[in-house]
């Protein structure tokens, strides 16, 4: 069992980090078993949040509005976390999108981890849920679901109520976090200016921030409106 690691969480737009992006990272220092310092941020994905995530979260429109991009908040994560071990419940789902921003930003970023999901499934197969809400409740763990830093708190808990309930050192060693990933090129000129023009004629608005898109998003945005709209 490793008892000095940074614990990380992050709240996104939806499942794909090929398509979704984050609106929200929290991570908490652990030094000999006990927090240190804290990380918390939002994040401006650059397009409209569905209503069931502000559901979710209570993160609203008006307050990523007002947030800083993934770009300017990655390189004091990245130095936060430092030569760190990640900790997390699926910890494979917060280091995807990690990454993908890192690689998006030309940084470098690899990483070995501590699953808290994996330690459950493994020590309490009993368990119906092994959500972090459910193991938060089973062995009472108090926090506000669904934020970064508040469930990113909750893993690291959980991680020594597992640790100490199921003393099993094999169980804890940390794994290399193994996810490839492309650069995502940005919009072109040409493409934004395409899009602007599509919007205007037919008088459409998209949940999208145009100039934050990247190349690929542009032209499956493109396709749509023209097979929905026509062309220009």
């Amino acid at each position: 069992m490793i008892c000095d690691f940074t614990a990380v969480d992050t709240e996104t737009t939806g499942l794909n980090p090929k398509l979704d992006r984050i609106i929200e990272i929290g991570a908490v220092k652990v030094r000999d078993g006990k927090i240190t310092d804290r990380f918390e941020r939002l994040i401006n994905p650059g397009r409209k949040l569905d209503e069931r995530i502000v559901q979710l979260t209570g993160i609203t429109q008006e307050e990523l509005k007002i947030a800083p991009d993934i770009a300017e908040v990655l390189p004091s994560l990245l130095s936060f976390i430092g030569d760190d071990v990640l900790l997390g419940h699926k910890i494979l789902f917060d280091f995807s999108f990690l990454k993908r921003a890192a690689v998006n930003q030309h940084l470098e970023f690899e990483k070995r981890g501590i699953d808290t999901l994996k330690l459950a499934r493994r020590f309490l197969p009993e368990l119906e849920s092994k959500k972090l809400t459910s193991l938060c409740e089973y062995y009472g763990i108090a926090y506000d679901a669904h934020r970064a830093a508040s469930d990113a708190v909750a893993a690291t808990e959980l991680y020594f109520k597992l640790s100490k309930q199921f003393p099993d050192e094999d169980a804890y060693e940390p794994v290399p976090l193994i996810y490839k990933v492309k650069r995502d090129c940005p919009i072109t000129e040409k493409q934004m200016e395409r899009l602007y023009k599509l919007t205007e004629k037919h008088k459409i608005e998209i949940d999208y921030e145009i100039d934050k898109l990247t190349k690929s998003e542009a032209s499956r945005i493109t396709d749509k409106i023209i097979l929905k709209y026509g062309r220009i």
